[in-house]
């Protein structure tokens, strides 16, 4: 079982950058995408043109984002992806396909959600300013809520409010998110890998993130190499599994950077 730190631990970061990493070996790339794909809330047509480079170069690309199912349904069909994992670990979108695959179980998703609803009216008592995220009409698995305006320090107190109603809670640059307890990105990536992409192993997959709620997707003792976008630095003191490496520029033009270098590393392997 997969456990977020306390949020009271800071850390030293020990970021390596690009240029000290070797990616002959990566295959797969699971990609946050708020923040990380994003560059000022947008997708650049860099983006969308690296995207297409990676896919060119036999690198396949899986989207895990907290957004929900609705804007993932959408997105997986769309994109040069081969599928989106939304909701932080909850649904996987194969790309081509109709019907999500649900990753976290819910017997009764009428009583999930009304239980997700109540927990939120817990919080909104006492934290009366806090918003419910306009896509959360859209969601299945999660409760999200507009992180803007939120302290660390009343993140912390969240996290453990949620904590003691029996849910998990997580945030990223975005929303916060109101979970059941074992739903995170790495506990949904590596169901996806063995179930869709058992060819491939876990030091062939680069995870890349920017903020807290990609932290399980930079734990060593899964994802061997991981990278996070310049911007992951306004929250490296706050994770505990920091990525391997950082890019030099922030957002969507750090991923396209990342994508350069994995496309060299594919160039100067030798061809059989």
């Amino acid at each position: 079982m997969y456990s977020y730190p306390n949020f009271s631990l800071e850390h030293q970061s020990t970021l390596r950058q690009l240029s000290e990493a070797s990616f002959n070996n990566i295959r797969v790339v699971a990609t946050d995408m708020d923040g990380t794909l994003t560059t000022r809330n947008k997708f650049s047509g860099r983006l969308l043109q690296a995207l297409e480079n990676l896919a060119a170069g036999g690198i396949k690309v899986l989207i895990v984002t907290g957004r929900s199912a609705g804007w993932m349904s959408a997105l997986s069909h769309l994109m040069p992806i081969i599928g989106a994992i939304a909701e932080n670990g909850g649904l996987f979108y194969p790309s081509g396909y109709d019907q999500p695959v649900t990753l976290t179980p819910i017997p009764d998703l009428e009583a999930h959600r009304r239980s997700l609803g109540l927990a939120f009216a817990e919080l909104k008592q006492k934290f009366p300013q806090i918003q419910e995220s306009a896509d959360n009409r859209f969601r299945v698995t999660d409760w999200t809520f507009d992180v803007a305006g939120l302290s660390l320090d009343e993140l912390k107190i969240l996290n453990n409010l949620c904590q003691e109603m029996g849910w998990g809670f997580t945030y990223s640059n975005v929303q916060c998110h109101i979970k059941p307890q074992e739903q995170n990105k790495a506990v949904g990536l590596l169901e996806v890998l063995r179930g869709y992409l058992p060819e491939f192993s876990l030091e062939q997959v680069l995870t890349v993130g920017d903020s807290p709620n990609d932290e399980s997707l930079f734990d060593p003792e899964y994802f061997s190499v991981s990278v996070g976008v310049a911007n992951v630095r306004k929250y490296v003191n706050q994770l505990e599994h920091q990525p391997t490496y950082m890019t030099t520029a922030a957002e969507g033009e750090g991923f396209c950077e990342l994508c350069d270098y994995i496309l060299q590393s594919v160039e100067i392997q030798p061809k059989i």
